[in-house]
């Protein structure tokens, strides 16, 4: 009971939780790493009270786990693997601290999430950029911390976009504001002298906000954030490129990002548009026997003077395009509408998540590499799902250009069945053999989750012994989320 004094002290009674049942939905996810129960859950109620947690655990040498978003959780980063850890629920900061219409900036809590901002910035003529259909309870600037990628490859110039300038608690209780916030001065006074915040790099020469995107928690605690945002359209028009293979759909995805046409571009196939589409299991199957085999998705935003003649020109480019590439703009396929998915990628995943749709649980495995190699890893994965008697044709595909088409992010997703202990065990010696054999085709893991690290560290031990230097600087008690990547 010392510990939960010492944290109520801190966040005031109430705020810490140790009952058993909040424990047990705290010491697992829907990954495949082992189950630990956290000792307690502590739930800060104002940014100032995180340092002073810090310190506490420095000074009891109790690890934490740092958690923002709401369930579910995917991907083991916000399990303890370790006895004894408190967790720190962010959930609860939710002040949007600032909308900057001039500058295409907000600068958000971490508890803020897509459905609380979306309106914020809307009546301030601005959209978020936003990655494809994150679940409600989604914090938005974990999912930029974690580098899930947006949308709108046009909108992202390097791999720290759209984030910029944050708050962070170390993990040794020194507090940092990084980028263009790191000027003398708390975020209220910079926020009177009108600076935007909207630089990531720096103070100096040195980029510590890039130090903590991907960090899942091991470096420190991020307070708040900035993050760039988008015009608002006044008109928009989605388009629907149907294929019978992804590869002509990929040269028109290289045009269309390197002539900088569109907003929205991303390659699905036909399985994932089902589960986004379809709200029940025999929705999806149903759309699944419908739909054309991959699709790709093209959106032009009409904002600013002129928006219709924007639509008009970048219209004929892209059908001029489409058509030396044997294919065609539509704004509907058989089984699917294109104001329908607009209205679906614009807003937070409803209802059941859609990953969840078609059996309950869902297993991803996701890398960068280039679009070109795209049908090669495709066809693999094809294969070693037959080798591990998975059905390929529910798995979902996601290729989504990243960085103006130079790279893309290319995701797997494979439901099974929830009341299933063999499918799941199936699932996880699929992925786990899946990602090493995808890391030897080139695909690089710049998010590497639980089995992953493996993958990622083991071909690199340099970047090993540099992460671990970092660490010792940053979190020399190795206080933070301990046990996670190669620390």
């Amino acid at each position: 009971m010392a510990v939960i004094s010492a944290l109520e002290s801190i966040v005031g009674s109430g705020n810490v939780y140790y009952e058993s049942d909040i424990l047990d939905d705290h010491s697992h996810d829907k990954s495949f790493v082992p189950s630990i129960r956290p000792r307690c859950i502590v739930k800060p109620r104002k940014r100032s009270e995180v340092e002073p947690i810090v310190k506490w655990a420095n000074e009891t040498l109790t690890p934490l786990i740092p958690i923002s978003s709401g369930p579910p959780h995917f991907y083991g980063d916000t399990v303890p693997q370790v006895g004894g850890a408190v967790i720190v629920d962010l959930s609860g900061l939710k002040q949007i601290i600032r909308v900057d219409r001039r500058n295409r900036v907000a600068t958000i809590e971490p508890g803020v999430t897509f459905p609380e901002l979306i309106p914020a910035l809307y009546k301030e003529g601005l959209a978020p950029l936003i990655p494809f259909m994150p679940r409600p309870s989604k914090s938005v600037l974990t999912s930029f911390l974690e580098r899930t990628p947006i949308t709108v490859p046009r909108h992202h110039w390097e791999s720290m976009d759209p984030l910029g300038s944050v708050e962070v608690v170390y993990g040794n209780g020194d507090i940092l504001w990084t980028g263009s916030a790191g000027c003398p001065g708390s975020i209220e006074e910079q926020l009177l002298a009108g600076r935007a915040l909207m630089r990531g790099m720096g103070p100096s020469q040195v980029d510590f906000t890039r130090l903590l995107q991907g960090a899942q928690g091991t470096i420190g605690i991020v307070t708040w954030g900035t993050i760039r945002c988008r015009p608002l359209f006044k008109v928009q028009k989605l388009f629907l490129v149907p294929s019978r293979a992804p590869d002509p759909l990929i040269d028109m995805a290289y045009e269309l990002t390197y002539k900088k046409l569109g907003e929205d571009i991303f390659i699905i196939n036909r399985s994932n548009l089902a589960a986004v589409l379809g709200h029940k299991r025999d929705e999806v199957d149903s759309l699944q026997k419908k739909l054309p085999a991959w699709i790709l998705v093209f959106s032009i935003d009409g904002a600013g003077l002129l928006p219709e003649e924007k639509i008009a020109y970048q219209k004929s480019e892209a059908d001029q395009i489409a058509q030396r590439l044997g294919l065609k703009l539509k704004t509907a396929i058989p089984g699917a509408q294109a104001d329908d998915i607009a209205h679906a990628l614009y807003h937070p995943s409803q209802g059941t998540y859609w990953k969840l749709r078609s059996g309950g649980e869902c297993s991803d495995l996701f890398f960068l590499t280039t679009m070109d190699k795209t049908p090669g890893f495709i066809q693999k994965m094809t294969e070693l799902a037959g080798g591990h008697q998975y059905d390929a044709s529910q798995m979902g595909v996601y290729i989504q250009p990243c960085v103006q088409g130079v790279n893309c992010h290319l995701e797997f997703n494979c439901p099974y069945e929830t009341d299933a202990p063999d499918d799941k065990e199936n699932i996880k010696q699929f992925m786990t053999h899946s990602a090493s054999e995808m890391a030897k085709m080139g695909g690089f893991f710049s998010r590497p989750y639980g089995e992953w690290n493996r993958v990622a560290y083991g071909r690199d031990i340099q970047t090993v012994i540099g992460q671990r230097r970092l660490k010792q600087i940053f979190d020399p008690n190795g206080i933070m989320n301990p046990g996670k990547l190669c620390f």
